[in-house]
């Protein structure tokens, strides 16, 4: 899985009024900005990241403790550990279904002796699920898989704790990769499952430790980005471990993937740019459950959306939504914002960008940071100049600017929040994922992708209907064998389409 941002919000006043943000400035240098700090602003920043006067040298120059002598970690700063404790707690609220797996499960410990190698966003309601694992067995060490994403607070305090957790809020190539290395332990750790989010850590661990990955009992895998580079990996006959594909499960799929991106993809967008949607023109690239998500949040709200696609199912999809399907060569001097979504490269490339018209908004909400091709925007000739934590504007020669939303990564978990309850029901899945791999007899599973078993499917958004009052009618034995199912699930084949 598949939105976050701190600090103080500075909200740009333009010097001249009568000048609109669409009209382009003049060549003659910068426009001079006045900062100002509002204190709704920084209450919408602070629960998500760490405030911009942080200490901005790099954790990995500084030696930190925590409060029992624990040192085998790295993250910004360990003094923050009690708030990172305090919005975990916020988010247990919020995530029953682990809530009800670490009081059914903690005494059967299904996960012990696991040694989970994890890379996620590091949230707090990843820490919710990351003390879940503890709880049932586990020992786990973490690093992120985003470097915005990050809560440093959240990172303290799992510190705090005890596990060893590798990730900081803004962290640098050369750091990102540094801290997966860390986090693998080399020598003195030897992991027998992963949890991933993008593949990142898979792929080291393939590429840098070989010996390590073949005693894997096991991975987890969430993403779209990830998974494709499990079927690589299987289609070539290098993978030499299990591994489950927790992204294309119904619960991640429809709930982390559709729901959550419909409410977080607002969200991430009113954040840092204060936009407008009503009468907007916006393309989505990628009518996916993602793309489906974002169309219907934003035509909601009174915006005109264009979609792009590759799949004519998907690009029939929306076209009985309401929405037209173009090519986005079509419409990209028109629109105000484009959105990608699709889990591919270069879906925005230099040509596009060149032809956006003074003021768009540039964004992602597909997982990896490739979708945009950045590296043709970092040349000599376009200016980039940083106006809001995660807010760039690229300025042309000619004076076009236009707005860059957290580099081209993932909008909503480096600029924004994602709702609790959303990722309780991805965290269990991932958590019920690493319980069946781990625990399952020998040759049940091969060197192959797997589905999560649909009955952990319907038992996932069982724990959940609960919070929301919910209550399923229960077959009756005469409509159970007019089914020909078992009264208590599954109640659909694994080919069906939710």
């Amino acid at each position: 899985m598949c939105v976050i941002a701190t600090g103080s919000e500075q909200q740009i006043q333009l010097t001249d009024q009568k000048q609109e943000f669409n009209k382009r400035p003049t060549k003659t240098g910068r426009r001079s900005l006045s900062h100002s700090i509002s204190q709704s602003s920084t209450d919408s920043y602070s629960s998500v990241g760490s405030d911009s006067s942080e200490d901005e040298s790099s954790p990995r120059d500084k030696a930190q403790k925590t409060s029992k002598g624990f040192s085998d970690f790295c993250i910004k700063n360990i003094k923050q550990a009690d708030f990172g404790r305090r919005e975990i707690e916020i988010a247990q609220q919020e995530m029953p279904a682990l809530m009800v797996l670490r009081k059914r499960a903690g005494g059967e410990k299904p996960l012990a002796g696991a040694k989970v190698l994890g890379c996620t966003h590091i949230t707090a309601q990843t820490a919710v699920l990351i003390e879940t694992l503890i709880v049932l067995g586990a020992q786990c060490r973490w690093a992120a898989c985003n470097i915005f994403s990050t809560q440093n607070a959240v990172a303290a305090a799992l510190a705090e704790r005890g596990i060893p957790v590798f990730a900081w809020r803004g962290e640098s190539e050369d750091d990102f990769w540094w801290c997966i290395d860390r986090c693998a332990g080399g020598n003195t750790w030897q992991p027998n499952m992963i949890l991933d989010d993008g593949g990142d850590l898979t792929h080291w661990i393939y590429k840098k430790h070989s010996s390590l990955f073949k005693r894997l009992r096991g991975i987890v895998e969430e993403s779209v980005t990830g998974i494709y580079r499990l079927y690589q990996l299987s289609k070539a006959g290098k993978l030499c471990v299990p591994a489950m594909n927790v992204n294309d499960s119904v619960t991640k799929q429809k709930f982390d993937n559709l729901y959550c991106c419909k409410e977080s993809i607002l969200d991430g967008l009113k954040r840092t740019t204060d936009v407008m949607f009503g009468g907007k023109q916006m393309v989505v690239c990628g009518y996916g459950e993602v793309g489906k998500g974002c169309c219907a949040a934003l035509k909601a709200l009174g915006a005109i959306v264009y979609v792009t696609e590759v799949d004519p199912i998907c690009a029939l999809q929306a076209c009985m939504d309401g929405f037209r399907v173009i090519k986005l060569s079509e419409v990209v001097r028109q629109v105000d914002v484009v959105i990608t979504c699709t889990g591919n490269k270069n879906v925005v490339v230099r040509e596009h960008l060149d032809r956006m018209k003074n003021g768009c908004i540039v964004c992602n909400m597909g997982h990896s940071s490739t979708e945009i091709d950045l590296a043709s925007l970092r040349t000599t000739e376009l200016r980039w100049e940083r106006v809001r934590p995660q807010v760039d504007h690229v300025i042309w020669p000619d004076g076009k600017r236009i707005v860059l939303l957290a580099e081209g990564r993932l909008l909503n978990l480096s600029c924004s929040t994602v709702p609790s309850l959303v990722l309780s029901i991805t965290a269990t899945t991932q958590a019920m994922a690493l319980i069946e791999l781990y625990s399952a007899p020998e040759g049940r599973y091969k060197q192959d992708v797997y589905l999560l078993p649909k009955k952990m499917d319907e038992f996932v958004a069982s724990l959940h209907l609960l919070t929301l009052d919910a209550h399923v009618t229960e077959l009756t034995d005469e409509q159970a064998k007019y089914l020909g199912i078992s009264k208590h699930g599954p109640f659909k084949p694994n080919y069906y389409r939710y």
